[in-house]
């Protein structure tokens, strides 16, 4: 064999009675089996292996079942995007003729699937008020096959009933999907209410660096597993193992974030509702805040990471506050190490128009923070600064 033959002839991986202590990166697209008898072994559940990445790969694996420990869950999978996540539940659980039923304060990708995707594809889509219990349960249809809910929504934070939501489903035998984004299982555990389906967006504070673009599904009947599963291969929903790698290792400090972040959106509420300008601040926790018993029925002490609030002055203000804040990323995502500012209006609202953010209350003054794990007096300090110059 010459030296050119031999260096396309992938190298053993060296053997050593050490482990490593960090998880290696394994960015293979194929795995290679002994024989055409191994392989059906492996499809037919008879042998563990891996075969082609888009059907699983082991840093993927490994963030999943680090997830699955955190919402009591088994066999979670974790795909390309909290999107893909959602979507890979909608289509791979229903058909046309169903009938889907949101909450009327999903994140605005999630409402876009909802109005523009699922009904091209002949399934029915309606939204309803989730912190409403009746009047949501009374929008189910004898067609509804499932209801998506985020338990704190995205961008006003109001708390779904979700006692009385998931208990109504249940009787009339429709799954109940939470996308648990914003309280994570830290703040709630969906599986332990009742819930069939749990997705995340693993982007925002379970990886929590704003490095990594993932999502995350777990089902708790094998059958719903399945369905979803074979949706998110053949449409190639495949995660980076990097993005897993970061994710995993963003794990790590997980709990200590959250906590850290969580102390300081309560006192940075607090401190932001005294500032003069500010017409709204929404904090769970917070007395003032409208589903406030709610919230602490639900979530006990645990009022998250995220704070909105409204300042008067419109979309020049709303400039000028951003503009004045320029040590606070104004970007919009959530749940990264640092604190960030989005602006749902102009970001990931935009698409409802004028109208469709004035029915959830969403204005151009509307802002929602996700509080990172600075120094609180630095954190409030910024934000005065900023909120004084805006108004």
């Amino acid at each position: 064999m010459s030296e050119h033959e031999s260096l396309v002839r992938r190298m053993a991986w060296p053997e050593t009675v050490s482990r490593a202590v960090g998880t290696p990166i394994q960015p293979s697209v194929v795995y290679a089996s002994p024989d055409p008898d191994t392989l059906d072994a492996q499809y037919e559940g008879r042998a563990s292996g891996y075969t082609y990445a888009r059907e699983g790969h082991p840093n993927a694996d490994v963030l999943a079942r680090k997830l699955d420990q955190l919402e009591g869950a088994r066999d979670g999978l974790v795909l390309g995007s909290g999107m893909a996540a959602v979507a890979a539940v909608l289509m791979g659980l229903t058909r046309a003729g169903d009938h889907v039923l949101g909450g009327d304060q999903l994140y605005g990708r999630s409402l876009r699937l909802m109005r523009e995707d699922l009904p091209r594809l002949g399934i029915a889509t309606s939204l309803a008020d989730p912190t409403d219990a009746a009047a949501f349960l009374a929008a189910i249809r004898p067609e509804t096959k499932l209801i998506l809910l985020e338990v704190v929504s995205n961008p006003t934070l109001r708390v779904a009933d979700m006692e009385a939501i998931i208990a109504g489903a249940k009787a009339r035998g429709v799954l109940v999907v939470v996308d648990n984004t914003f309280t994570t299982p830290r703040g709630y555990v969906p599986f332990d209410h009742g819930a069939d389906v749990v997705v995340h967006s693993v982007t925002k504070m379970l990886a929590g660096h704003s490095d990594a673009t993932l999502g995350y599904v777990a089902a708790g009947d094998a059958g719903h597993h399945k369905a979803i599963y074979d949706f998110a291969v053949t449409v190639g929903l495949t995660p980076s193992p990097f993005d897993c790698w970061l994710a995993e290792r963003g794990l790590y400090s997980f709990e200590l974030r959250y906590d850290r972040a969580e102390a300081n959106a309560a006192a940075l509420a607090d401190h932001i509702a005294g500032l003069p300008g500010v017409t709204r601040v929404l904090y769970p926790t917070r007395p003032d805040h409208p589903d406030h018993n709610r919230a602490v029925a639900l979530l006990g002490a645990r009022g998250g990471h995220m704070v909105s609030f409204e300042i008067a002055g419109g979309r020049a203000a709303a400039n000028r506050l951003t503009q004045a804040a320029p040590n606070i990323a104004f970007a919009p995502t959530l749940g990264d190490i640092g604190t960030t500012l989005s602006h749902p209006a102009s970001s990931s609202h935009r698409a409802l128009g004028v109208e469709g953010r004035a029915a959830l209350g969403i204005t151009e003054g509307f802002f929602r923070v996700s509080v990172g794990v600075e120094e609180i007096g630095m954190l409030c300090s910024e934000f005065e600064t900023a909120i004084r110059a805006a108004v």
